[in-house]
């Protein structure tokens, strides 16, 4: 895991006694702050596992002081080399700070909700993405050639969104909920608007490989989304290349919504739920997968209060993502024995 860099910047009469929090920490610097009288900047060289055990004793040392912030940096190197993060671990081992870090193995709280934020700002980029996206999905389909469809994948904006919704699950954040359920319906929108769009211009041919393996449900579709939920979120607790894995996600959304799109515009109504049913399939089971792979990775509230929100609006949203996979499967089951 990487190195993170912790400044925190307190006040003089409050250093001594926070040097309880920092004794066992080896690489710490200390020094006045210039700008402003009677104020300290001290810094911390931690592994990213480790700062949010660390960030949180500050915090509620010093939540609500005026003259208290703290700042969480990557460190891409360091001269002299620090020793390696291994053996600082290992001479530490008694620490419970670094005990319960070696159990996480993610990046803290307020990195991981930092950067899903940031992730979720609807802008020029955004929008182009997702329509270049739609664009080269559609182009694949209709000429059923894969490496296309995996160039569209590779472009497509909807990791963020539907990670961020996991998220704000976990911590029972309503706002972010609301921002990434935007992000997510506009990014979906613009995909189907453009697919039908398609639809009515070209000729697609629902006999197409490509297209007819997206108009239906089967429980390979729902272990694909699964798996594709629970490896974006993994990628951004523990810090991997985040648009890499988000290649994944996007094969179990776009393809199919881009279907979907088409097949309305061309007509071919039956076939288009089909493929509507195989989006949310694959929307509800990624939020699923994100959820249960947040929990596992020991994301949660700072403190109790928070954790009491979190709880609920966890059970809420878990049950009605519950009750939408029940139905999703009942639809399954209709589907396989030709009911519907």
């Amino acid at each position: 895991m990487a190195l993170r860099l912790i400044q925190i910047k307190l006040p003089d009469t409050a250093y001594d006694s926070v040097t309880e929090l920092i004794a066992d920490h080896k690489f710490v610097t200390t020094w006045p702050d210039h700008h402003v009288p009677g104020q300290r900047i001290l810094q911390l060289v931690e592994p990213a596992e480790a700062c949010e055990a660390i960030m949180d004793k500050f915090e509620q040392r010093f939540q609500g002081h005026p003259e208290y912030h703290i700042l969480l940096l990557p460190v891409e190197a360091a001269l002299p080399r620090l020793p390696d993060e291994e053996d600082k671990n290992k001479s530490q081992q008694k620490e419970a700070i670094n005990e319960e870090s070696e159990k996480k193995h993610r990046v803290s709280r307020e990195e991981l909700y930092s950067e899903i934020n940031e992730g979720l700002n609807i802008g020029s980029v955004f929008l182009a993405m997702t329509i270049l996206s739609s664009v080269v999905a559609a182009i694949g389909l209709l000429r059923n050639d894969l490496a296309i469809i995996i160039g569209a994948m590779v472009i497509a904006p909807l990791l963020t969104p539907n990670v961020a919704l996991s998220l704000s699950a976990v911590l029972g954040d309503m706002e972010l909920a609301r921002k990434a359920a935007k992000t997510n319906l506009i990014g979906l929108s613009i995909s189907f608007f453009f697919a039908v769009c398609v639809g009515l211009v070209f000729d697609v041919a629902p006999d197409t490989p490509a297209i007819a393996a997206r108009t239906s449900i089967g429980s390979s579709d729902l272990i694909l989304a699964l798996a594709a939920g629970s490896a974006g979120t993994l990628a951004f607790t523990t810090g991997a290349p985040a648009a890499l894995i988000g290649v994944m996600v996007a094969v179990a959304l776009m393809p199919p919504l881009v279907t979907c799109g088409m097949l309305l515009g061309e007509g071919k109504w039956l076939l288009s739920f089909g493929a509507f049913l195989l989006v949310a399939a694959n929307v509800i089971c990624v939020n699923i997968a994100g959820v249960a792979t947040f929990a596992l990775q020991g994301v949660r509230p700072r403190t109790w209060w928070e954790a009491k929100k979190a709880r609920k609006a966890t059970i809420k949203a878990g049950l009605i993502l519950f009750i939408l996979f029940v139905m999703l499967i009942l639809i399954l089951i209709l589907a396989y024995y030709k009911i519907i």
